[in-house]
């Protein structure tokens, strides 16, 4: 039988959440569940295999980040479409990946299409019912919906400018002409680039609340850890490299660097934590080492 769908997720060091998520799929005989344990500190791939039969598991020995490791799945994926869902979310029981499916398939321009997300916590508030777009310069926007209860007042699909990436359904057809995820960022901004490089070959992206994903946020970094931090910094940097035409970006550098960067970096010291001082000036540090290698590479 033909696959129709591939659901594909990324695990690490996050076996409970996986299975978790993995537990709350209805399974169809049109569809395969990929996992990718992407360098786990055990062999979490052979306890998933393990304990499910029906899902194919990809171990890879190192770390290749939210993006590689998505990417790994992909390449492997036989499926029309393709659900990116993160492994600390999970499905409720009308969860009907049809319904997403449908969308997709209604607009040939339509390339994503993700769903409505909630946070898991308390009263289940909304954590996204599509994006604003970045504001220029400053490259601020905001999730609608975030932290507002549901009271089906986002009920009514519209195009958004990006995906969220801990839930996003992709046309194959799409992703085969504008390519696999950056993995330039190995952790946050990546899907956001990508969306621009989806709506830059012409397709269009929407938020469709037929479906709902529930979401436990950051559980593999941790909300406030030097680690997010670090990535933040630099990518957010790396994004409007990527993005940005000059000379607005020096703007955006000017801004970044100047008034985020530096406001943070005394915030911490006054709070006393180090840590998180540290990992913004190796992030700002690092993006422009990065900038340095790369500009010398091409000469």
């Amino acid at each position: 039988m033909e696959i129709e769908l591939s659901i594909i997720t990324v695990n690490y060091n996050g076996l409970k959440d996986t299975c978790k998520l993995i537990d709350s799929i209805t399974f169809r005989n049109d569809m395969e569940v990929i996992v990718v344990d992407n360098g786990s500190r055990e062999d979490e791939a052979s306890v998933i295999e393990q304990l499910y039969s029906n899902v194919k598991v990809i171990r890879s020995n190192k770390n290749l980040g939210f993006a590689g490791g998505n990417n790994l799945g992909i390449k492997v994926a036989k499926g029309k479409c393709l659900l990116l869902l993160n492994n600390d979310t999970f499905l409720n029981s009308h969860f009907d990946a049809k319904k997403l499916t449908k969308c997709l398939e209604s607009r040939p321009e339509t390339a994503i299409v993700c769903p409505k997300i909630r946070f898991s916590w308390s009263n289940k508030p909304i954590q996204f019912a599509g994006y604003t777009k970045l504001s220029a310069i400053t490259l601020r926007n905001r999730a609608i919906g975030c932290g507002e209860e549901d009271n089906g007042q986002y009920d009514i699909p519209h195009p958004t400018p990006y995906a969220h990436g801990a839930a996003m359904l992709i046309k194959r057809e799409a992703l085969e002409k504008v390519g696999l995820m950056p993995e330039c960022y190995f952790l946050y901004y990546e899907e956001l680039d990508w969306s621009l490089m989806f709506t830059r070959s012409g397709y269009k992206i929407w938020y469709d609340p037929s479906c709902t994903v529930y979401h436990k946020e950051s559980q593999t970094t941790g909300q406030n850890s030097p680690l997010r931090t670090y990535y933040i910094t630099r990518n957010r940097l790396l994004f409007a490299q990527r993005n940005v035409k000059k000379p607005v970006r020096w703007l955006t550098y000017c801004y970044l660097v100047g008034a985020v960067a530096l406001r943070d970096i005394c915030r911490f010291t006054l709070k006393r934590q180090t840590e998180q001082r540290k990992a913004i000036i190796r992030g700002v540090r690092d993006f422009f080492v990065l900038t340095k290698q790369l500009h010398s590479s091409m000469y």
